[in-house]
């Protein structure tokens, strides 16, 4: 097997995560689901899995991989988004959303060449034409219906942007009316910034429901020991690199990237590259040089900038200092030692605001929560990234 850091994989070469898709189709018999993985991770590869065993008795939608919702700014490019992907489906049958074709018709839509043209009339009906489009997809056929949508979150943050926070819940409350309505309707939402990240900006705006209550929630961690060292392992020989203990050096990059299959490939790709004989100690003066490369190739910097695009201007400051404090922590550090902290470098008592500000840590994967309540760093590698970006 060799390496192919950050492209694209065969099924036969994602290792692990049988386990993980297995109970993700369980989970998906009952309820829709929420995602959620930090980047790198390999959600991607864990969908591209999932559709590739589909259970008989459920239709995807998308059939192959999930549509990708980024590029989406506005509530109708979504509708028409979803729409037409509900038609390819039924054209395979020879089937159309009649209800949907005749509201969009009588708003001056029409069929053109064989693709339906929506209306130029702005604004839309998005709300209705969603609905309807639903409507005509679980009438014409049999199966549970999951729809696949990956970078849900950054699609809502697009549409808070560019029209307003309003209508983002608003795609979120009728997508729950649509689950509600329909028993066999279920979503799968993905993304690489947090779903709660939107959800917390759009409650301080106002809007104090949870339209996503009803989902179950299933965070995506990184590959089992096992499983990352089987990767090396086939890695290294893939490539025909030499090593004195091929074992130790497989565990020792396994280990030394938090199992994340895109670091091992990377590693695995910087040895060969350097055509060295494969060690522990090499493995450590990769890592270390990527965490120190002035080109950010592993794109390090990001955890740092999407405090700035994501949290409100008043956490910031709280959540740089949380992050700088327990990157220089060697353990786990308690809340009260951590708030001291805190308000050593900020000018605050608002224990409140700082116990927020940590949960969204932890929900937005910076942070892990041990047994007894402390806190740290949930993977060492970014840990030893952020103290490397802010001069710690």
């Amino acid at each position: 097997m060799k390496t192919n850091p950050g492209g694209q994989l065969e099924i036969g070469e994602i290792i692990g995560r049988d386990k993980l898709v297995r109970r993700l189709w369980k989970v998906l018999e009952k309820r829709s689901l929420v995602l959620t993985a930090e980047r790198r991770m390999g959600k991607t590869h864990v969908l591209k899995k999932m559709m590739a065993t589909v259970p008989g008795g459920m239709l995807v939608i998308p059939d192959q991989l999930p549509r990708d919702l980024e590029s989406i700014h506005t509530a109708a490019e979504f509708v028409e988004r979803t729409f037409r992907d509900a038609e390819t489906y039924l054209s395979r049958s020879n089937r159309y959303a009649k209800k949907t074709r005749d509201l969009l018709s009588k708003l001056g839509g029409a069929e053109i060449s064989g693709v339906f043209k929506f209306p130029d009339q702005q604004p839309l009906p998005w709300k209705e034409i969603l609905s309807g489009t639903i409507e005509d997809l679980m009438e014409n056929q049999k199966k549970p219906v999951v729809f696949f949508w990956d970078e849900m979150p950054l699609m809502l943050f697009n549409i808070a942007q560019n029209q307003d926070k309003q209508t983002a819940m608003q795609v979120l409350d009728i997508l729950r009316y649509l689950r509600q309505t329909h028993q066999n309707l279920r979503m799968v939402y993905t993304g690489s910034i947090g779903l709660h990240l939107v959800l917390s900006d759009l409650k301080l705006a106002g809007h104090a429901n949870d339209p996503t209550n009803d989902m179950a929630t299933v965070e995506l961690p990184p590959l089992e020991h096992r499983d990352a060292y089987e990767l090396a392992t086939m890695l290294l020989n893939g490539e025909n690199i030499t090593a004195d203990n091929l074992e130790e050096t497989a565990n020792e990059i396994a280990s030394s990237v938090d199992r994340v299959p895109f670091y091992i490939h990377h590693v695995v790709d910087q040895i060969e590259t350097r055509g060295d004989f494969a060690t522990p100690e090499l493995v450590e003066e990769i890592v270390l040089g990527l965490l120190t490369d002035p080109h950010d190739t592993w794109h390090m910097r990001y955890y740092r900038e999407r405090i700035d695009t994501y949290y409100p201007p008043q956490d910031r400051p709280i959540a740089l200092s949380i992050l700088d404090n327990l990157s220089k922590s060697d353990g786990v550090v308690p809340f009260h030692d951590l708030f001291d902290l805190v308000k050593s470098q900020i000018s605050t008592e608002d224990r409140e605001t700082c116990l927020r500000v940590v949960t969204l840590l932890l929900r937005d994967h910076y942070l892990t929560q041990a047994k007894n309540g402390h806190y740290a760093f949930r993977l060492n590698l970014i840990k030893r990234s952020w103290r490397v970006q802010r001069g710690l």
